[in-house]
């Protein structure tokens, strides 16, 4: 895929209007539910989110109405019709991590990544899989976005296979994916995208801090890219939602950092993101 090392760090706010009209790109299309994304929270590190909030979110995936949806976004092209798509939910809800833009601006004790949501696997009738990513918003857990593939279950697994305990995480301007390994401070590739940007037997953190020090610090909040209006920066000024136990959550609305909106016609102030073509390592 296409590497974007000038395209900043993945906007924890909504994107602005003026995206939705750019140029698309992609193979994969995300369905963002008529929900409104939760604004970004504090950094709380790598932090596992207890066995109630995953089962919490299982529930909230496999809920009626978020099924219906997914029959939906089965049949969007036609492979399937809406009646025969018959999603299922399978497994747990994984944590999902992303990269702390604390981390990148070099802040003490900072953790490498912070927790963004948590998702589940859906399948449907016909082999087609998607993965639905929900938060606890006004106290009860929701879906808010639905995104074709499987990226986030998959890499959970890979990464506590290479790295038993090991935090997985992904960077979304790169669409690379990771496992850091505490026990030797390692971070580890999962994929073809991460192993051209650490090397196929990863590097060590303090070398992973300064490169993405260097691709991206100078797009953090309050830097001249952010007030450009070019997409950029976090938005770390209000509170997101929690988990059961505590433990704050964001949704990275990695929109711009992805490329390609467009609107697609189904209920709700829907949009799609077309996430680029997986290369699997």
């Amino acid at each position: 895929m296409t590497r974007h090392p000038s395209r900043p760090l993945a906007p924890s706010r909504p994107v602005p209007g003026r995206l939705v009209s750019a140029a698309l790109a992609g193979t994969a299309a995300t369905l963002l539910l008529g929900l409104a994304a939760p604004a970004a929270s504090a950094d709380t590190g790598p932090a596992a989110p207890s066995a109630a909030s995953r089962d919490a979110a299982h529930r909230a995936a496999e809920a009626p109405k978020n099924l219906d949806t997914l029959s939906r976004f089965f049949a969007r092209e036609g492979a399937v019709t809406k009646a025969a798509a018959d999603p299922r939910v399978e497994g747990r809800a994984v944590p999902v991590y992303y990269l702390s833009p604390d981390f990148v601006a070099g802040k003490k004790d900072a953790p490498i990544a912070r927790l963004e949501f948590l998702a589940s696997k859906a399948v449907s009738s016909d082999g087609q899989e998607a993965s639905l990513w929900t938060v606890r918003q006004g106290g009860a857990w929701q879906v808010v976005n639905i995104a074709t593939g499987d990226d986030e279950t998959h890499y959970t697994r890979v990464g506590a296979e290479k790295a038993p305990g090991g935090t997985v995480f992904h960077e979304p301007q790169i669409n690379a994916w990771y496992v850091l390994d505490g026990t030797h401070a390692r971070v580890l590739p999962l994929d073809k995208d991460a192993i051209r940007a650490v090397g196929a037997k990863g590097t060590s953190v303090a070398a992973y801090r300064e490169r993405v020090r260097e691709a991206y610090a100078d797009k953090l909040p309050g830097s001249a890219y952010e007030k450009s209006g070019k997409a950029g920066g976090y938005d770390e000024s209000a509170p997101g939602p929690k988990t059961d136990d505590g433990a704050p959550v964001t949704v990275a609305s990695s929109l711009a950092g992805a490329g390609a909106l467009v609107a697609l016609g189904l209920s709700g102030a829907a949009l799609v993101r077309r996430r680029g073509a997986r290369q699997r390592g």
